[in-house]
């Protein structure tokens, strides 16, 4: 596997490990490390480093919705500018093109289901190409960026006698 690839690996595990605990785990010196992550962030591989926050355990809590949107392409642009100008607006988190029965699913956060639901009805409902949109809000997160998110007591075993 190339260099690349183990760094990128190791920071999506743990992004607060140091270039010298990475150089470990890849099996590199710590200069190489740090050299190919700065070029990975000049060249935009590396977008950014984020905490990963569970949901259930922040003091603000917030509602999570997935909203499919139905949109008709634009000649020339395809489906990217309605894109753009979805992902601009502070409250969408993230946008993907998807195959089958709708064309984007647009993952977006508020204070409250109000909150989305102006946004939906305000914001993108009313933009030129889109047809339709189906909401859907999150009422529980298990497991995200491939983080578990919830914590179960430990089960005792009873014992088995004959």
């Amino acid at each position: 596997m190339p260099l690349q690839n183990k760094i990128l690996e190791a920071l999506e595990r743990d992004a607060r490990l140091s270039p010298a605990d990475i150089a470990v785990m890849v099996e590199a010196d710590e200069e190489t490390v740090k050299e190919e992550i700065h070029r990975m962030e000049k060249e935009g591989i590396i977008l950014g480093y984020k905490a990963h926050i569970n949901p259930e355990r922040r003091e603000a809590q917030k509602v999570a919705c997935l909203i499919e949107v139905s949109v008709q392409p634009e000649r020339g642009h395809g489906f990217d500018k309605i894109a753009e100008r979805i992902y601009n607006y502070p409250e969408v988190q993230s946008v993907f093109l998807v195959s089958g029965g709708y064309d984007l699913l647009v993952v977006i956060e508020g204070k409250t289901m109000r909150d989305i639901a102006n946004f939906v009805i305000e914001k993108l409902s009313i933009l030129p190409n889109v047809r339709s949109t189906a909401s859907h809000f999150l009422l529980k997160k298990y497991k995200e960026l491939g983080t578990v998110l919830v914590q179960y007591p430990e089960r005792e075993r009873i014992p088995v006698s004959p």
